[in-house]
């Protein structure tokens, strides 16, 4: 029975597609291409170029290649731009997951797990978060995937299937083996920023405020390393085949590091320097914001292997060095096999 992974041509999908064809699963990859690549689709996986929003097309998607279960990365995820664009990002966090859930409600696939954000709980400050924490998202991105988990726990009630949530904290560096990475142009991802603005792919990079209620006055955030995080969805999908009931667990490491703390580990890494300009604040943007990840620890046995900032950062400047390499134009227009679904 396959494994459908939704969004596996864009950053954190397809980490995912690789790790579950490392384990011998069937991989089904559903992508528009809005934002990812079809060179960046794992060669093994079956590749459907297709909107997740589309009923039709993934309902003959699941009946066509015996798909059992659903990992939900397609969607929208960049919060300065959900504020000056709410509507995109309901539509595609929001109403395109709902269409999805309805394809599975009809379909009778048994798992699904969706990818959430810590953005749902807001600015908690520096004390690490809880499942349980109040949820009080301060974007509509954070909100539209808090509606987007709403959903799921509807529609699993009323329907014959069992998900996981995991709401992840800020998800940085690339694949150790160099199979894949952040390769957005224009990506708003600290880390992917400070890397490309070191390998000198940016003129400079932009610190947004540094007059927050932190030790340093920059941001705080938990980055977890990409691979640890699709471990923890192999170790997800595990646990509901072996008849796990429903779950939501944080996804980060339990503890932070600043805007000038990632700086100073990216020019570290590197040994050289680059320049950072200070400008103002953004909306949405929390202060602080980290996991308390002990319950994905105790109901998933996951063990975090590349919890270390630096290794974090080298493994991101790596990719963007096998970037640089890459004719990614030529990449994009080489010819791929991509399955219609009639």
């Amino acid at each position: 029975m396959a494994v459908l992974v939704t969004g596996g041509a864009g950053y954190i999908g397809s980490h995912m597609a690789w790790e579950l064809l490392d384990a011998g699963a069937e991989v089904v990859v559903v992508d528009s291409l809005s934002t990812g690549f079809d060179w960046a689709v794992a060669p093994g996986a079956t590749f459907v170029r297709g909107d997740i929003g589309d009923m039709e097309l993934m309902s003959n998607v699941v009946a066509r290649y015996g798909v059992e279960s659903i990992i939900h990365f397609a969607g929208s995820i960049v919060v300065p731009d959900s504020v000056s664009n709410p509507l995109l990002y309901y539509l595609n966090n929001t109403t395109k997951t709902r269409n999805l859930l309805e394809v599975v409600a009809r379909s009778g696939v048994k798992h699904f797990l969706l990818s959430s954000t810590a953005a749902v709980y807001g600015d908690h400050g520096p004390v690490p978060v809880r499942e349980d924490a109040s949820l009080n998202p301060e974007s509509p991105y954070g909100r539209s995937k808090l509606m987007a988990e709403w959903m799921l726990a509807d529609a699993a009630a009323a329907h014959n299937f069992a998900y996981t949530v995991l709401r992840y904290f800020n998800v940085a560096g690339a694949d150790p083996k160099g199979r894949a990475g952040q390769s957005t142009p224009g990506a708003t991802h600290l880390i992917k920023v400070a890397s490309e603005t070191a390998l000198g792919k940016r003129p400079f990079m932009q610190v947004f405020g540094d007059d927050y209620e932190t030790l340093d006055g920059t941001c705080v955030r938990d980055f977890i390393h990409v691979s640890d995080l699709v471990s923890a969805h192999c170790l997800a999908l595990g646990r509901l085949r072996a008849g796990g009931s429903n779950l939501t667990v944080n996804c980060g490491y339990g503890h932070g590091h600043s805007v000038l703390d990632v700086i100073e580990s990216v020019r570290r890494v590197l040994g050289s320097d680059f320049p950072v300009r200070i400008v103002e604040r953004r909306p949405g943007d929390p202060a602080s914001i980290v996991a308390n990840a002990g319950l994905a620890r105790a109901e998933l046995g996951w063990k975090p292997a590349r919890d270390e900032l630096d290794l974090i950062v080298g493994d991101a400047l790596a990719w963007e060095a096998e970037l640089s390499g890459r004719n990614v134009k030529r990449e994009q227009s080489r010819p791929r096999a991509v399955l219609s679904v009639e």
